[in-house]
């Protein structure tokens, strides 16, 4: 039976499963015993930090989010495989589109019925997209949320290393919890912010970890050189290289009888910056595959990172402050 371990978010934050589980397409696209099978295999593994979202409605980079109901089948897929809700940490993602007139918190009402709790341990805030929110007013609710129990802690999603900053400033200023995790785009193909000098001081500075999110690059980076489904944002304009990488990888990973994904979450593991890999799968065999990563990363972790230096595509491109 495998044991995940366990690392602390931030420096105040619950300890989480090293390994962390999404729902962006996953759960709405799978046969809903499957995704019983795969959460209680999960569970069993020691993964106990699952991510859910409402999706719909509003915009990204000119893409409309269509209604899902990934987050209610969750819900129900994990009640249903028999989980104990004290045995897991619900992350929830609450969005900046609307703020503050759209509220953390009725953001929370809505999404908590869906999966069937009552609060979330953890909150990570979306992209900022542009938009310049009040730190004060934001940190606030957020605290506001702390104090009333719905909310455990929070982060934030690829924000720049000057807004974290001003989030963390903001929340001390105000004696209520600040940003504890960072959730970046975090790859063998992008390195630059969470890798960069800028982060890492950063880091040093007040404490936050980082989750690591598209570490498969939608898939291509898991050998899926094709994949069917949305892929998030691409700083850098960098993917149509990301292919020739993909290839690239496989051929490391199989100096170590690995997988592609399996050194792709490995690379990441083996930063003791990263708390946890988020990744999503939507098969019980994808699920087997990643969690042999941990191994492969506590035995050969230095090495991957090393053979890997030369597919880091956005280096030199991305701004490291995440401008």
């Amino acid at each position: 039976m495998t044991t995940v371990p366990r690392r602390r978010i931030g420096t105040t934050g619950p300890e989480v499963s090293v390994l962390s589980m999404g729902s962006w397409h996953i759960y709405d696209r799978m046969p809903f015993q499957e995704a019983v099978a795969m959460l209680r295999r999960a569970a069993d593994a020691g993964i106990t930090l699952f991510d859910a979202a409402y999706y719909g409605g509003f915009t990204i980079d000119g893409n409309t989010i269509p209604e899902s109901y990934t987050d209610i089948i969750f819900g129900r897929a994990m009640a249903v495989a028999g989980i104990p809700r004290e045995d897991w940490k619900f992350s929830a993602k609450l969005w900046l589109q609307g703020f503050p007139e759209v509220s953390f918190e009725s953001q929370l009402d809505h999404l908590l019925p869906r999966v069937g709790i009552e609060h979330a341990d953890f909150a990570i805030l979306g992209d900022l997209f542009g938009t310049e929110p009040d730190m004060a007013v934001l940190t606030g609710a957020l605290g506001e949320l702390i104090a009333k129990g719905k909310l455990g802690g929070w982060g934030v999603n690829n924000w720049s290393v000057e807004h974290i900053r001003a989030a963390h400033r903001a929340a001390t200023a105000q004696g209520v919890p600040g940003p504890q995790m960072a959730q970046l785009k975090y790859s063998v193909v992008r390195r630059s912010i969470p890798d960069g000098a800028p982060f890492r001081a950063l880091a040093e500075e007040i404490g936050i970890t980082i989750q690591a999110s598209d570490v498969f690059e939608g898939g291509i980076l898991a050998g899926k050189l094709t994949p069917d489904r949305m892929i998030g944002r691409d700083p850098g304009g960098i993917r149509d290289q990301v292919a020739a990488a993909a290839v690239r990888l496989q051929e490391i990973a199989q100096r170590y009888d690995a997988t592609a994904a399996q050194a792709g979450i490995a690379f990441c593991l083996a930063d003791p910056l990263t708390t946890t890999v988020l990744f999503g799968t939507s098969r019980l065999a994808q699920l087997e595959a990643n969690l042999g990563a941990v191994e492969l990363a506590a035995r050969h972790g230095a090495e991957i990172r090393e053979a890997v230096a030369d597919l880091w595509l956005d280096k030199d491109v991305v701004d490291p402050f995440g401008h």
